[in-house]
């Protein structure tokens, strides 16, 4: 049975009050709670924090590789979208590997599902990989908790932390990684074409993109919007709610995100993991994929 919710939830109000209440909640005790009943251990942590504690975490490095090569947060491992996707059978680039091989590959790293996890990147080259790699994490059925770096490789740099160009050593025993898949945060085309009432697709590509072309009933938030600053912080609570009310969503919905392949989305569905209460969805597939789906 459906939830039922207030009627104050179902008002652009009752969505900012919401968002500053969840937002409250996640950066006290860095998880995500939502009415439904979902809980994901997923927050934001910020360099001093870090870096009082950073021994506790295994930190990922969500950039490309070849930038993580010229330096990196010390003892940080290499984990982008760019090495963990493919061209799959249907010729659709951008996939992520399947569950079973993208644990193998985090347990070859040393890495289990109860992992503490720090991800950073920098929402420039990354394209909002950093977001990807959370989004990974929590779908391929994390348990521990996964944090996303306040400001990223930027903010770390600034407060005068130490970098490295030497790649961190892998864990000489590995470790078994066991996924247990969270179907709830993806979605597919035929989903996509059978869309629920309830639902709503949010096209988080560029304006220019977005202008080309788009998916049917969608609206219109840039990933871009999501951050700010020099360091490119993640907006706060309050604005991340004015931005879902200007485009209509209202707490009762829930969000559909894509993009061209599910990574730039994939930035905000983190996002609004962190500041709402409603669950969401990133479409992996992303454009990449609808152009080829033959029911659309």
């Amino acid at each position: 049975m459906a939830v039922q919710r207030p009627h104050w939830l179902r008002t652009q109000a009752g969505v900012q009050c919401m968002a500053r209440l969840l937002g409250l909640l996640t950066f006290l005790v860095g998880a995500t709670v939502g009415m439904d009943g979902f809980a994901y251990d997923l927050g934001v942590i910020d360099v001093k924090t870090l870096a009082a504690g950073k021994t506790a975490w295994i930190v990922l490095d969500a950039r490309p590789p070849a930038v993580y090569r010229k330096g990196h947060l010390p003892g940080a491992l290499s984990f982008s979208w760019e090495a963990y996707t493919r061209i799959d059978a249907q010729k659709i680039p951008y996939r992520i590997w399947p569950a079973a091989e993208l644990a193998a590959a985090l347990g070859g790293m040393g890495i289990d599902e109860n992992a503490p996890i720090v991800v950073y990147g920098d929402a420039d080259t990354t394209w909002g990989g950093e977001g990807w790699c959370c989004w990974a994490l929590i779908w391929l059925g994390h348990q521990g908790p996964v944090r996303m770096l306040d400001g990223g490789v930027q903010a770390w740099q600034r407060a005068g932390m130490a970098m490295t160009d030497t790649d961190a050593p892998q864990s000489g025993a590995g470790a078994t990684y066991h996924a247990w898949p969270r179907g709830e945060v993806t979605i597919n085309c035929q989903e996509i074409a059978d869309l629920a009432d309830n639902q709503i697709l949010v096209d988080t590509r560029s304006t220019l993109e977005w202008l080309t072309g788009h998916l049917p009933g969608a609206v219109h938030l840039s990933w871009t919007s999501l951050y700010e600053g020099k360091d490119r912080h993640p907006i706060d609570a309050k604005r991340y709610g004015e931005l879902l009310g200007k485009q209509g969503i209202d707490a009762d919905m829930e969000p559909v995100f894509y993009c061209t392949g599910g990574v730039r989305s994939a930035y905000a569905w983190v996002i609004h993991q962190l500041y709402m209460s409603s669950p969401a969805r990133n479409f992996e597939g992303g454009t990449e994929a609808w152009d080829r789906y033959p029911n659309r």
